[in-house]
Formats: structure tokens, C-alpha cells, sequence
């Protein structure tokens, strides 16, 4: 790290359990964030500002009015930009040390697998789950980390996939592939301002830990979020000895 580095995360360094050393870590790290929307928006401005050296963004979707209630790394001026764009111009402005590649059309599973096997951590803040059985079953194959995420209404949940530990539930196994169609999508059912924020930041803590090796990692444990209430729940996880995934 230079000098302008040094100082710009010094406030990370102060901090014992991380250090010059965990900080140079993220600098040197390259996470892959699918989708720039609720959940991405808050992920892509913590670890751009935190120090991740790194970072891929997937977006193939522009920026609409209706988005702005809470994907705060857009602005007014990038209505109809695509978000992964959108998300560029604005972590440049943050962290110019930062970079940021982005893929603006949707991928394919051989692409997945190619940007899966160059990331160190990949962050789920997409909004589908054809999208999110993918990226668990390459994460699985890759054996690569995966930090998921999902907001609706006023609920949230987290949770963190390792599968680099040969313990780790995946996304599969708690929620299993049935093929029934449930999507619940926020522009369907609406979604509160803040806890796309919440969750999103607990998604790029899980990140930064995973990358720096401190601290627990909410692998084995889903965090859901009541924000009605302000209560957190946690579900332990277990590896499903059935799982069509992460058990062959």
C-alpha cells in the first residue's frame, strides 16, 4: 500500500484485528458482486471505500425512477443507465484505488464460471432464484465462498455458504430446487428503504472477514431480520446429507 492508502484506511489498520496485514489483504482481493440493485448498491460501497483492490459487478438491468427509494449507489442522472455502469461511475468517485470491472449483459454459465473462478469471495445480491441456484452450484464445484442475501417487504435474511469447508450447508440445501415458480419480487410487493441497506452491509462485513480470515463467519447460521419488530433471528444450518449439489 502507498502513502494516500495508508491513510485512507487507517481507521481499518487502528483496528488490531486487522492490521496493515488484513488490510493489505483486501487490497489485494477481488470479490464478485451479482447484481448493483438493494442489496448490491450497499455491498459495492462498503468494500469499494473499505479497501477490496477488486471488484466485479454483474447488472444487466438500467436504472429506473422506481429504483432510487433504495439502490443508493445510483443517482437521479443515471436513470436509464445500466446499474452495473451506473455502479462504476459512482464507487470511482469513493475509492479511485478501487478497481471495477463490470459485465453488463446477462451471463451465461460458462461466463459465471469463469468471473466465480477469478473472485475470492462471491456476494449474491441478485433478485431470482435461477440466478442463485447457479451461483451455489459453481460456488460448490469452484469451492469458492458465497454470501447470500434477499430482502422483501419489511424481512431479511443472511447467511454465508463456505464451501471450502467440506462441512458447509449450500444454498440448496436450504432451500431446495423444487422447480415451483415463487418469486417474490420487490416491485410486486415492495420493499422498505433501509432494510436492503442492513442487509446488504451485513453481506459485506461476511466479505471483508472472509477475505481478512477474522472472526466467525455466519457459515452454518441464517440470520433473518424483522425490521418491523427490529429482531434478529438466528436459524442454525446443517448440510443436507440429500443435497442434489454440494453431495455428489
Amino acid at each position: 500500500m502507498n502513502d494516500n492508502q495508508l491513510l485512507r484506511y487507517s481507521r481499518h489498520i487502528l483496528l488490531p484485528q486487522i492490521g496493515y496485514e488484513g488490510q493489505d489483504k483486501l487490497v489485494n482481493s477481488h470479490v464478485l458482486i451479482v447484481g448493483a440493485g438493494g442489496l448490491g448498491s450497499p455491498v459495492a460501497l462498503y468494500l469499494a471505500a473499505g479497501g477490496v483492490g477488486t471488484l466485479t459487478i454483474c447488472d444487466f438491468d438500467v436504472v429506473d425512477l422506481t429504483n432510487l427509494q433504495r439502490q443508493v449507489v445510483h443517482t437521479t442522472a443515471a436513470v436509464g443507465i445500466n446499474k452495473a455502469v451506473s455502479a462504476q461511475q459512482t464507487l470511482a468517485t469513493i475509492n479511485p484505488d478501487a478497481t471495477v470491472h463490470i459485465v453488463t449483459k446477462k451471463s451465461t454459465s460458462q461466463e459465471f464460471s469463469k468471473l466465480i473462478t477469478e473472485a475470492d469471495v462471491v456476494i449474491d445480491c441478485s433478485d431470482n432464484f435461477a440466478t442463485r441456484y447457479l451461483l451455489n452450484t459453481l460456488c460448490v464445484q469452484l469451492k469458492k465462498p458465497l454470501v447470500s442475501g434477499a430482502a422483501i417487504g419489511f424481512e431479511g435474511q443472511v447467511t454465508v455458504f463456505d464451501m471450502r469447508n467440506d462441512g458447509s450447508p449450500c444454498y440448496h440445501c436450504l432451500f431446495p430446487d423444487n422447480g415451483e415458480d415463487t418469486e417474490m419480487r420487490c416491485a410486486d410487493n415492495g420493499v422498505f428503504a433501509p432494510l436492503v441497506g442492513m442487509i446488504g452491509a451485513t453481506q459485506a462485513a461476511e466479505a471483508m472477514k472472509l477475505l481478512m480470515g477474522i472472526g466467525e463467519s455466519l457459515q452454518g447460521r441464517l440470520l433473518l431480520l424483522d425490521v418491523l419488530t427490529m429482531q434478529w433471528r438466528e436459524i442454525k444450518l446443517s448440510k443436507d446429507p440429500e443435497c442434489k449439489v454440494c453431495n455428489i
